[in-house]
């Protein structure tokens, strides 16, 4: 079943799945579950669901709320990462997919959710997969800040519509690497923004921001689980982040992709899912 609709928690998650191919080189299908960021959802993965299945993964990945097809609850309070974390719990449990079996990758917005997620329960994963992320945002002034800014794009977004956020959003420096991408890649990327709700944008922004979330920075010392942090060279920003968190972390690795800025996956996609399937090959038992 290439998708479902899972009911978790009193809302309705859309999840893309693949199954995993069978050969000899797979005897144990550890489950991959992917965590998209912000204006992303699961269809933004693209061939990497169809690439990581055949490599013998059972591929999950959730729309999370207020993005794609899943629900976008009106109150902001909702898409908070404590819930998040609470909802891919519950949607993998709906997949019978049991503690061990599950490698956590997360992009950006999704890779926060996939860190709180990881130490909410560091024992239920296999390993887990860091794109572009970061810990949060250390002190409650920058939180503060944050907060502010987000809560102004989310008005905006409501006030003026998505086709007209995702044109500003397209152009902000954190994604001015994907302009020397073919045209054609880069309109498949602006169609799956544009499927987005302007309720589900601006609570997910309330929500799930990067400052309504407390800091995870200062647990890291405490996850031991194996860890693969990913980054592109041309995002200088979450380069830096993520030789932090590799500095911190006891179990990790950092991967640095050249010709990359944030979006590693959409924009070297080749080596994204060498690193991804080479490291969930070394944590098969």
């Amino acid at each position: 079943m290439p998708s479902q609709r899972l009911a978790v928690n009193g809302v309705t998650l859309n999840t893309e799945i693949r199954e995993p191919a069978q050969t000899s080189q797979a005897p144990e299908a550890l489950t991959l579950v992917l965590v998209h960021g912000f204006t992303g959802s699961a269809a933004g993965w693209g061939a990497h669901l169809q690439a990581f299945a055949a490599a013998g993964l059972r591929v999950v990945a959730p729309d999370m709320l207020g993005h794609g097809a899943s629900e976008a609850p009106a109150d902001p309070r909702r898409y908070a990462i404590e819930h998040c974390q609470e909802d891919i719990i519950a949607a993998l449990a709906a997949l019978d997919v049991r503690s061990g079996e599950a490698i956590l990758l997360g992009y950006s917005m999704g890779g926060r959710i996939a860190l709180a997620t990881a130490l909410y329960v560091p024992d239920f994963f296999r390993g887990l997969i860091l794109e572009s992320a970061s810990p949060g945002l250390p002190t409650e002034e920058e939180r503060a800040a944050r907060r502010a800014s987000d809560e102004a794009l989310a008005s905006r977004i409501e006030r003026e519509g998505v086709p007209a956020f995702v044109d500003y959003w397209e152009n902000i420096s954190l994604f001015a690497s994907q302009r020397a991408l073919p045209p054609e890649r880069r309109q498949a990327l602006r169609a799956q923004r544009l499927r987005n709700t302007p309720q589900g944008l601006a609570n997910s922004l309330r929500g799930v921001g990067a400052g309504a979330q407390p800091y995870l920075g200062d647990r890291l010392s405490t996850l031991t689980l194996p860890t693969l942090l990913i980054a592109g060279a041309l995002d200088e920003k979450y380069v830096g982040l993520a030789r932090q968190m590799a500095h911190t972390l006891p179990n990790a690795r950092l991967a640095i992709v050249s010709g990359a800025g944030h979006t590693v996956h959409f924009e070297r996609p080749m080596e994204f899912d060498a690193l991804v399937k080479t490291f969930c090959a070394e944590l098969r038992v």
